[in-house]
């Protein structure tokens, strides 16, 4: 019989005190005898020991506890034997496309109709966006209804392979079927054809229901925001998904009321260039004046960034540092650099801390105390200054991560990403290498972005108080103190223009405009505005095309995507694949091995024996 933990055995050790405790028990008073039972001493004192082992035996409280050990020990290895039982059809996971395309005319109410007519006794219901997000997990009948009355569809391109592996997963052990009702226009991912097949390989039922019909639309499929000769301009491209030449009436209207016109002339199945200059702080909208079967796409926010110059401080015991210089090149913020940290901080949004060798004094740590906690932002990069030997008790309180000792790897040390946030987008962390590095930990309560293999954390945030600390575990000293070539690399600088944006410095225009599906990381769990309403989350996932409000910041997010635009296309090709024989060699399966435990039974024996025990002592007249 196998266990599921069997170190758990060791338990049974136990019995030996129980052994022992029975075996020492103090023994009769013995009596002196006449002489003639002398002779037969010899004889008693070899059967003393056998005598003792028989009683023991006998003794059923003796017994009965063994038994109870036994059990319990037996009970934490959790065991259990292992059956083949038939795949189940109760359970039903429901997965809707939720992507951009599915908000033509009435694909999603149709998808929602259709979905409750595979409602059966046991539910999941997923939404295939760019990640899969379950809605609910085994929820009846009554549950499932409920669920499906509160959906709606989201402003991204659906995974719907990622989905139907997450319907796997779910039925892994039971079994069951997936339905998928989508419009099968356009995906991320692998082709949903090759999930099914796979799904369908392991017993699991698989029905792709399809939604949606071909349509006209027009729409903005492309756009970005860049700064031209001190102000912001936009540059879009509208498409014209029609069989036949489209007059396109572009209203631009800004924050502060003022608006501006732009007529386009697109030629079907084409697609025009369109600019809008001299964009003004805040928000602005470009809206394709007429109306069509997708909305989504009809509209392009435009986020601008306060024009306000904004001011970092860098600390630092060595001069100018590739740190310094990248933040330097920054539109509209000025850097100074200085050799330690003044006693007033309020005109910085953000202090940056690169001293190599000096440890900052009680007074400078104070000031940054104060600082943080009030609001402010502060990057600590590692060095020796930072090491446990030099940071003292009160410097590292401040840190996101407890520092130990200077490590030195003569062959390199290769990071990776934990959690794929903006900061790490198109940032290249497989091609640095270290060989110098803080021995750091994490402290609870913070989040570990990039580590090195082994698990040491590189870039680390947390908060403290109002503000936000951020550990850099790469060190920016160049030369032959160079611990690493993070700063040779070509996207060095990007990765300061990202850092700075997101703590709340002026940074690039393009942390204030983003495409749906990107994801950003909080400090801490926090309230957000998202297009639909508020929401608390440590997380943003951008599903919606509108406006965000993310830690102060106004963030515009559109569609942008050709595919999901065009509502031409149709997903009966792949309805099609779907439907053809499989391919020869597929041996679906009927059953699954379960794992039935058998510790619950155990512990209901052990119950009824000290029960058991209880009631022979009682009438031993000891209770």
């Amino acid at each position: 019989m196998p266990f599921e933990t069997p170190l758990a055995l060791a338990a049974l050790a136990s019995v030996i005190p129980l052994i022992l405790l029975y075996l020492l028990r103090p023994k009769p008073l013995q009596v002196v005898v006449p002489s003639l039972m002398f002779l037969m001493n010899i004889k008693e004192e070899k059967k003393r020991f056998y005598t003792s082992i028989t009683k023991l035996i006998k003794d059923p409280l003796f017994l009965i506890q063994l038994l109870v050990l036994i059990l319990l020990a037996l009970a934490a290895a959790a065991p259990f034997i292992e059956t083949q039982e038939p795949l189940s059809g109760e359970h039903t996971v429901i997965i809707i496309d939720a992507s951009a395309s599915m908000q033509t005319d009435n694909r999603f109410s149709d998808a929602l109709s259709k979905a409750g007519d595979y409602v059966s006794k046991k539910n999941t219901i997923i939404l295939a966006e760019n990640v899969p997000v379950t809605v609910l997990a085994d929820g009846g009948s009554s549950a499932a209804d409920e669920t499906l009355n509160t959906l709606k569809p989201k402003a991204v391109v659906a995974d719907i392979s990622a989905a139907v592996s997450a319907g796997m997963r779910t039925l892994s052990q039971e079994g069951g079927r997936i339905v998928v009702i989508s419009d099968f226009s356009y995906w991320d991912g692998d082709d949903p054809v090759n999930a099914k097949n796979l799904a369908e390989s392991y017993g699991l039922q698989v029905e792709y229901v399809l939604v949606g019909s071909s349509t006209d639309n027009v729409g903005i499929i492309q756009g970005e925001v860049s700064a031209v000769d001190g102000s912001y301009t936009y540059a879009g491209i509208v498409k014209n998904y029609n069989n036949g030449r489209q007059s396109v009436r572009l209203d631009v209207v800004n924050e502060d009321g003022s608006s501006q016109q732009v007529n386009l002339n697109v030629a079907a199945r084409s697609t025009q260039q369109f600019k809008v200059t001299n964009l003004k702080p805040g928000i602005s909208e470009v809206r394709i004046a007429a109306a069509d079967s997708l909305m989504v796409d009809n509209v392009a926010y435009i986020s601008v960034p306060p024009s306000a110059s904004k001011q970092m401080l860098v600390v630092s015991d060595t001069g100018k540092l590739p740190s310094h210089t990248a933040l330097s090149l920054m539109p509209n913020v000025r850097t100074n650099l200085l050799e330690g940290v003044p006693s007033d901080l309020s005109r910085y949004s953000v202090v940056v801390v690169a001293t190599k060798q000096r440890a900052l004094a009680s007074n400078e740590i104070a000031t940054l105390n104060s600082f943080i906690r009030s609001g402010g932002e502060v990057v600590f990069i590692a060095s020796d200054a930072l090491a446990s030997d030099k940071a003292g008790t009160d410097m590292q309180e401040l840190l996101p991560v407890r520092t130990g000792d200077v490590v030195s790897a003569e062959r390199g040390v290769t990071l990776k990403v934990l959690q794929e946030t903006r900061l790490s987008e198109d940032i290249q962390f497989k091609e640095v290498a270290v060989y110098e590095y803080l021995n750091a930990t994490a402290r609870r309560d913070t989040t570990t972005l990039v580590s090195t293999t082994a698990g040491t954390p590189m870039l680390v945030y947390g908060t403290l108080g109002d503000g936000t600390v951020v550990y850099l575990g790469l060190n920016d000293a160049m030369g032959e103190d160079a611990w690493n070539n993070f700063h040779n690399l070509p996207e060095y600088p990007v990765f300061w223009f990202k850092l700075a944006g997101w703590l709340g410095g002026t940074g690039s225009v393009t942390d204030y405009n983003l495409k749906t599906g990107s994801v950003s990381a909080l400090a801490r769990e926090q309230e957000i505005q998202t297009p639909s309403g508020l929401e608390t989350t440590s997380r943003v996932l951008y599903d919606e095309a509108g406006v965000y409000t993310v830690v102060g910041k106004r963030i515009a997010v559109n569609l942008y995507s050709d595919r999901e635009s065009d509502t031409t296309l149709t997903g009966q090709e792949l309805i099609d694949r779907s439907k053809a024989k499989d391919s020869p060699g597929i041996v679906r399966a009927s059953s699954y091995t379960a794992k039935n435990y058998l510790d619950t039974y155990m512990i209901i024996i052990v119950f009824l024996l000290v029960l058991l025990e209880l009631l022979i002592i009682r009438k031993r007249g000891e209770l």
